[in-house]
């Protein structure tokens, strides 16, 4: 009993560290990297263009050749391998993989293999190599941007091309909203935890969780009231603000120029 609830611990524990690092890592975006050093709208122009390549080609060779480029910008920015990857290859690729895998056996074409009498076409194989490909290539750069770019000046980025002000606000308050909560769901995991002991009857548990879940929501309802108000008394508008404009050097523009060069000459 006490080695299943120490599980139990170590996987919630290890849940909530995993998202707070995956949202709230400004650590990279601080760091002294070839990324961070660029103009935040010109590195977000630049993303876009190779997520639009990537999106656009039919090549496997090339989505894999923009996969190993943002791998190479990652190393460049001094954002960790492995910290990178764990955070690229869970959730949405591994979900794409399930997506893809009914392809394999109901696109029509030549027939590659039989598997317990399922056909694999060798165009159903290719279709579902270069969505998966696809995928990641796209997921690398998105999550990329946002550890190598400060969460109020992408904000900013957004405004600036004309995002709607709703959809920025909305982003705003998730970022701060999100942290508070998660905090919530530690600390009432550890108010339970010092209220019940270690060894709880799973039926008594079963009221305890359920209970706690309803308390969560009224909790979470509440706060985001609070949040809400506390930024508008703090003179929040709705619009992000950063301390430093943005300058566009010529290192800036040469980047730009060579991106589009050389998504021009991939597509």
């Amino acid at each position: 009993m006490l080695k299943k609830n120490n599980f139990i611990e170590r996987s919630i524990t290890g849940v909530l560290s995993f998202l707070k690092e995956s949202i709230f890592a400004d650590e990279y975006a601080a760091k002294k990297g070839f990324l961070q050093s660029l103009d935040p709208r010109i590195k977000t122009i630049t993303f876009v263009l190779f997520i639009l390549a990537i999106l656009l080609t039919k090549s496997i060779a090339v989505s894999l050749g923009l996969y190993a480029v943002c791998l190479i910008l990652t190393f460049f920015s001094n954002v960790h391998l492995g910290f990178f990857l764990k955070r690229t290859w869970i959730f949405i690729p591994i979900f794409s993989l399930f997506i893809a895998i009914p392809a394999l056996f109901i696109t029509p074409g030549e027939a590659l293999f039989s598997l317990k009498g399922l056909v694999v076409t060798r165009q159903g194989l290719f279709g579902a190599v270069l969505f998966v490909s696809r995928v990641i290539a796209s997921v690398s750069y998105a999550v990329l941007l946002s550890l190598t770019t400060k969460h109020f000046a992408l904000l900013k980025v957004l405004r600036i091309f004309r995002i709607p002000q709703v959809f920025v606000m909305v982003l705003c308050m998730c970022y701060r909203y999100i942290y508070l909560f998660i905090e919530g769901i530690e600390n009432t995991y550890l108010a339970i935890k010092s209220r019940t002991g270690i060894r709880l009857h799973y039926k008594k548990g079963q009221h305890i969780v359920a209970g706690t879940i309803s308390s969560l929501w009224q909790r979470s309802y509440y706060l985001n009231e609070a949040v809400y108000k506390a930024m508008l008394s703090r003179g929040y508008t709705g619009e992000p603000i950063i301390l430093d404009d943005f300058k566009a050097k010529l290192r800036d523009w040469l980047w730009l120029f060579l991106v589009v060069i050389f998504c021009i000459r991939l597509l």
